[in-house]
């Protein structure tokens, strides 16, 4: 196989990884990532439609859908169609991409999915839970339940004597627990998503860097280890830790960016790690009408990746794979119940990305001399 043969496969590889991680890819954007030109991207959607592995659309490509092929030669997936339930916390944030790629993966496998729509809240957990099995219409569950608080442990025992088989999204269980050990989940890595953003600072010379992690938010935990291991492995102080909410929403979040300022000033801090999106549009609005510039004064990489690049300057995020845990939760729900109790638990972490934008680059900062 000749050289050019090898690239070119290697980056049809790169361009369906893309593919089956997002759902959908512009030609432009691939272009720039592989350093190629925009034809050559174009003849590789096409030689890829070609064998059916997806779709052309204007200026992209999409993975293929039952809809393409003439209605004779439709085919319904194979096996006994199943009914899932499905409980998330919040229908209108964060959520939505998950639930899509859970409806993506159920439609291609000939699967239901009945979704409910809770809270933060254990007991409206519970009600919602409560109506899908009572219903006698789901197999399965995929829940993304409270797990925080006094009450973590009845929860967990609760949701594993449940009558059906569960898995949890975007959820886990502590280290060790007496829940039974079929109960599953898939979730994104959060904790390697904060060691990515620590580290890209870092590699742009930053060396006081600090983290504002939004309260109440159970993501917040995870993020909290991933920033404590990176530091440390950056031999970087992680003494710079705030758990406060500042979107602008909150009331009073004038005055706690204010104090999150003046903070980084006495302590030199040179750059913010934010959760979430909101959260980090708020500080960047007021670092705006403050005078402050972003990067050159502070960088700022936020946690989430929902509306990050609406910022001015476009903000550096963490986006966790949203759409790809909806659709593994439903393929590793599906296995459990085609394959039954004789199947091994299945416990997924997924390694979000790192979308780089104005609001750490150029990294202005000076890369300390090593010493002699």
């Amino acid at each position: 196989m000749g050289d050019e043969q090898l690239f070119a496969l290697q980056r049809r590889e790169k361009l369906m990884d893309r593919l089956r991680l997002h759902g959908a890819v512009r030609v432009r954007e691939l272009a720039k990532d592989l350093s190629v030109s925009e034809l050559t991207i174009r003849r590789d959607i096409a030689a890829l439609a070609g064998r059916g592995l997806l779709t052309r659309v204007h200026g992209g490509a999409t993975l293929p859908s039952s809809l393409d092929q003439p209605p004779a030669r439709r085919r319904r997936p194979a096996g006994p169609a199943f009914t899932i339930g499905m409980v998330v916390p919040s229908l209108d944030f964060y959520w939505p991409q998950i639930v899509s790629g859970a409806r993506n993966a159920a439609a291609a496998h000939g699967v239901n999915v009945q979704l409910r729509g809770s809270s933060y809240d254990q007991a409206e957990d519970r009600r919602q839970i409560v109506r899908l099995t009572e219903s006698g219409q789901v197999q399965g569950l995929l829940l993304a339940p409270n797990l925080e608080g006094p009450g973590m442990h009845e929860m967990i025992d609760w949701i594993g004597r449940l009558p059906v088989p569960v898995v949890l999204v975007e959820r886990r269980t502590p280290q060790w627990t007496p829940t039974p050990s079929q109960l599953e989940w898939v979730r994104s890595d959060h904790a390697v998503g904060v060691e990515m953003a620590v580290r890209h600072l870092h590699g742009l010379g930053h060396r006081r860097i600090g983290l504002v992690l939004s309260k109440g938010s159970p993501t917040s935990a995870h993020l909290a280890v991933g920033w404590d291991r990176a530091c440390a492995a950056l031999g970087l102080p992680a003494d710079f830790l705030i758990r406060e909410s500042v979107a602008l929403d909150v009331p009073g979040h004038r005055r706690i960016i204010a104090d999150i300022l003046d903070r980084c000033r006495r302590t030199r801090i040179t750059a913010l790690i934010v959760h979430s999106d909101p959260d980090a549009l708020s500080v960047v609005q007021y670092l705006t009408e403050q005078g402050v510039r972003v990067p050159d004064d502070l960088a700022l990489v936020s946690y989430d990746d929902e509306v990050a690049h609406l910022a001015d300057p476009a903000i550096t995020a963490v986006r966790p794979p949203k759409t790809l845990v909806g659709r593994t939760a439903v393929e590793v729900m599906l296995a459990r119940l085609l394959e039954g109790s004789r199947r091994p638990a299945q416990r997924v972490s997924i390694l979000p990305e790192l979308q780089i934008r104005s609001s750490s680059l150029p990294g202005s900062v000076p890369i300390p001399p090593r010493p002699r």
